[in-house]
């Protein structure tokens, strides 16, 4: 059994080759082309960002006929596929990864909705590549990643609202009165539809990283051994602030401080700080 994914689950290089997951490109549409997401890191996609202020890219999903070659590859390898994606609150790639299995054997096809994205959806790779090596059945793998959806929360700040209300995220009115009061609001993808739903808000990014701590801590302060996953755009020393506070406050048996894709940071902008979290139990029991 293979895994396919999209470029919006923030996986590693490393996490890449050593999972074989086949990676299904978002792109990114700037005034001179179109550019997969993956072919920029993400020093050289906000400086592209910068130059074209105050206009903003586009992005676009990868259309079900990418899906299609992409499983007809594997399929005629001979290989079952779990096709897990960012959020369909989030993004139409879920529905395209849908339409282009329908050609084949649903049998052979699991086409998932991670219900979440970045440092969220990677866990969930992660784990469903863990279970492929471990001769897991579908099905089961299935239910381990609904477990570990509901364990997993997702929550970042940001430095402006700019980004979302141009790509359409929020309003344009709601984002000029956040920045005309200096708010920075805390941000989490929720559970029940996937989308983004407001959790605070804060005058300071500095109080920002201190309420999304008190906010993580509330929620895992009587469980050990977390997978602590801090991610940013362009904003080292706050994700570094963060890592620091919640290592300080939490039982962390894993931590790291990973960038954002590009194909995320369209909507952002690079003043972006925020973590992912899971009891490791999750992942580790996968055997």
């Amino acid at each position: 059994m293979k895994i396919v994914t999209d470029s919006a689950a923030d996986l590693t290089p490393e996490d890449i080759r050593e999972y074989e997951i086949t990676v299904a490109p978002l792109f990114i549409n700037f005034p001179e082309g179109e550019v997969r997401a993956d072919e920029m890191t993400p020093d050289q996609f906000y400086s592209r960002l910068e130059a074209m202020q105050p206009d903003t890219p586009k992005t676009a999903q990868p259309s079900p006929e990418i899906f299609s070659k992409l499983y007809e590859k594997l399929i005629e390898g001979g290989q079952d596929v779990l096709s897990i994606h960012i959020s369909s609150g989030l993004s139409g790639t879920f529905n395209s990864a849908r339409i282009g299995a329908e050609k084949f054997n649903e049998k052979a096809i699991h086409v998932i909705d991670s219900m979440t994205l970045s440092g969220g959806q990677r866990f969930q790779i992660v784990a469903a590549a863990k279970a492929v090596k471990a001769g897991w059945p579908a099905e089961k793998i299935k239910e381990q990643l609904e477990k570990i959806r509901t364990a997993t929360e997702v929550v970042y700040t940001l430095e402006t609202l700019d980004y979302l209300a141009r790509g359409g995220r929020i309003g344009r009115v709601q984002a000029l009165a956040s920045s005309l009061l200096n708010i920075k609001p805390i941000i989490q993808v929720s559970k029940e539809d996937g989308k983004y739903s407001t959790v605070g808000k804060s005058r300071t990014i500095k109080r920002a990283i201190a309420d999304m701590v008190a906010h993580i801590v509330e929620l895992y302060k009587d469980q050990s051994s977390l997978w602590v996953s801090v991610v940013h755009g362009q904003f080292e020393d706050k994700a570094m602030m963060l890592a620091e506070m919640l290592q300080n406050s939490l039982q962390v048996g894993k931590l790291e401080i990973l960038r954002i894709s590009p194909v995320l940071g369209v909507h952002t902008g690079p003043g972006i700080v925020g973590v992912t979290i899971v009891p490791l139990r999750l992942i580790e029991e996968i055997q």
